[in-house]
């Protein structure tokens, strides 16, 4: 059986990560070839998962094509966010929790996609169908995906599926969700030292809302006031992406993970901004927006931001 590669989307999260490395091992059980990859560097909260399950990040590949006919996506569908490469090889495999857009395949293949909190709950219904059982590093990043993707079971995203996966990867794992958790997601808002311009990249995703192209990042911190003053620094770096990548519109949010609020950093041509205003029914100060009880970019902020500039 030829090779495929697993991934996740570019920027990978922990989630991206933690589902690439469980789904590759999981299909490798099913006897298929198969190696996790990254399409980018883990950030630090996913090394520090990676670092305290004491296993070695993915390798990260920029193309696909070059190596591989077929791979399987995780977290993701939509090509401008997969591999830039992604028309040249067949997808055999999707598992995911996000909208299909923009998505076909010329073959019939496997899709299981689940409006759940984290890719990863997901994959953990896999491997309860397929009674394989869970290596106890791979429970643990799964966990550490679960916690990321819901900020610890608060999002508006999660669900009873999320909870129930949550338990029981912890319980593989031997952490306290709740203390392993907290520490994990607060090694992941080290920010002082980080460039603005690497900032906003490191949790980003384009997505193409009835011909306009958005940019919506996310940074998270424990204190807004830590980002504050740096407002016109993420501005700068934001409409230099903007313009060098022709994005219509470019948001940041900045997400204290401890009250569950956002601050909104936009930038664009005045009719995106004045879009998203309307989208949010807010007033856009210097180029922010605080945003109360936001805190998921899938589930809070793309449907509005997809409805206001229709479809």
């Amino acid at each position: 059986m030829a090779k495929e590669l697993v991934f996740g989307h570019q920027n990978p999260d922990t989630d991206a990560i933690a589902a690439a490395i469980a789904y590759a091992y999981l299909m490798k059980q099913k006897g298929y070839d198969t190696e996790a990859v990254a399409l980018g560097e883990p950030n630090d909260e996913t090394r520090y998962a990676l670092n305290y399950f004491h296993h070695d990040a993915p390798r990260v590949v920029k193309t696909v094509a070059n190596e591989v006919d077929k791979v399987m996506l995780v977290d993701h569908n939509e090509p401008q966010q997969s591999a830039p490469d992604i028309a040249k090889v067949t997808v055999t495999h999707v598992i995911d929790h996000h909208r299909i857009h923009d998505f076909n395949t010329a073959q019939p293949l496997y899709y299981h996609a689940e409006p759940v909190g984290c890719v990863s709950t997901i994959v953990y219904a896999e491997y309860q169908q397929a009674e394989v059982a869970i290596p106890k590093d791979i429970a643990g990043l799964m966990a550490s995906a679960i916690i990321s993707d819901t900020l610890l079971l608060k999002s508006p995203t999660t669900t009873d599926k999320d909870c129930h996966a949550l338990a029981a990867l912890a319980e593989l794992a031997g952490v306290d969700p709740e203390q392993y958790g907290l520490a994990m997601l607060k090694a992941g808002t080290n920010i002082a030292d980080k460039p603005a311009a690497n900032l906003i990249d490191e949790d980003a995703k384009s997505f193409t809302m009835n011909g306009q192209n958005i940019r919506i990042a996310q940074v998270n911190t424990v204190d807004l006031a830590d980002v504050k003053p740096r407002i016109p620094e993420f501005k700068d770096a934001m409409a230099t992406e903007a313009k060098k990548d022709a994005y219509d519109l470019f948001v940041v949010m900045v997400t204290n993970i401890l009250n569950s609020d956002t601050l909104a950093i936009v930038v664009g041509n005045d009719a995106a901004k004045a879009t998203f205003a309307k989208a949010f029914k807010t007033t856009l100060t210097d180029d922010t927006a605080a945003l109360p009880g936001v805190v998921s970019r899938k589930k809070q902020v793309v449907p509005p931001l997809t409805e206001a500039f229709g479809g």
